[in-house]
């Protein structure tokens, strides 16, 4: 068992929000950051056979795109 996983969550052209996780076929998405945290905990549930199997901690690695113009 992985003491903690990590998420790479952006914001989606769209809007709202998808999360993959590092290392594991997981990925999931919500219109809000609260909805967002809620569906990777049902994903998680989903994807580990046993609770005990599931990561204690949950680290989410927030990417944040900017488009810089040089003139």
């Amino acid at each position: 068992m992985d003491k903690e996983i990590i998420f790479v969550v952006e914001e989606d052209l769209e809007g709202g929000f998808s999360a993959k996780a590092l290392g594991f076929s997981i990925f999931t998405q919500g219109e809000t950051m609260q909805e967002l945290k809620q569906n990777i905990k049902d994903a998680l549930s989903c994807h580990f056979d046993k609770e005990s199997d599931i990561p204690r901690v949950i680290r989410l690695h927030m990417v944040k795109e900017e488009i810089l113009a040089y003139a």
